[in-house]
């Protein structure tokens, strides 16, 4: 699979840039990174994706904090390195809110956009990202071992394992890093961030909109996905299954959810490269 590197503020970040056609950026979600983006995102297109400071092969980098500011801006920069003036900006939990800013931001480079499991609507630190600012608080201050064992005996855990287990598994995972130490730091600043674009900015928005949400997630609500799609015009809104009630129809129902935006407007002018 093709990679590039792209060095930003000291750190060496990893892009994979694979398929022909129209060009989509699309973003893994906080922890995530290639791999995450390989499973939700549909053959058949051309995808590039950036693995965020820290994450994946990525670097951490010289600056702080952490935030969507930092992480959009290299996503635009791998843009540029990719010779992209127009593109489709996706992503899935933290990745659609960089999509997100980048669209209301850059409106002329931004052609459509795709937003999966939104994590984020209009404000930061939203009670949603609650969990994770605890882990890394957590991590932060007593450590993986201890910091893990603190955690499962939390009414936060507890409540996740009644109505999220998937969610409560993701978390756990943190502490399980090798890096969790260094990366606890970059879900302290992302979580308590937003992407810094109000209301008014996605209602400005002009482009062909694709919102994907659904339920049993305490961390991606479904009302967030509601939110967004009912800020952007003309946005279409799909509510496809849970992956924790089906992991295979979740991902296949994603990918049909995809591949239905992108083929029913890659011959419009909206999302033809200019």
């Amino acid at each position: 699979m093709p990679s590039q590197t792209l060095l930003r503020d000291g750190a060496t970040l990893l892009a994979t840039d694979t398929g022909e056609g129209l060009a989509v950026l699309f973003q893994h979600g906080l922890g995530g990174g290639e791999a995450q983006v390989a499973q939700t995102f549909p053959a058949g297109f051309r995808r590039i994706t950036l693995e965020c400071r820290g994450h994946g092969g990525s670097g951490l980098g010289e600056r702080r904090p952490f935030s969507f500011e930092m992480f959009a801006d290299d996503v635009l920069a791998a843009a540029d390195q990719a010779g992209l003036d127009r593109f489709v900006a996706g992503g899935v939990s933290m990745g659609a809110a960089i999509a997100l800013r980048l669209a209301c931001l850059h409106p002329r480079r931004v052609a459509g956009l795709i937003l999966v499991r939104p994590a984020w609507t209009f404000s930061p630190a939203p009670p949603n990202m609650q969990p994770i600012a605890e882990v890394a608080e957590l991590i932060l201050d007593h450590g993986t071992d201890k910091g893990r064992t603190i955690f499962a005996q939390s009414e936060t855990a507890a409540r996740l394992y009644r109505e999220a287990p998937d969610n409560l598994s993701s978390l756990l995972g943190y502490f399980d890093r090798p890096d969790a130490k260094a990366f606890a730091q970059v879900l302290a600043n992302i979580a308590g961030d937003g992407p810094g674009v109000s209301e008014r900015d996605a209602a400005a928005l002009d482009i062909p909109a694709l919102v994907i949400g659904n339920e049993i997630d305490a961390v991606h609500p479904l009302s967030t996905a509601y939110t967004i799609a009912a800020a952007i015009p003309d946005a279409v809104f799909a509510e496809i299954t849970p992956k924790a009630r089906d992991s295979a129809k979740h991902f296949g129902e994603l990918h049909e959810q995809i591949s239905s935006f992108l083929q029913s407007h890659s011959n419009t002018r909206s999302l033809i490269p200019s």
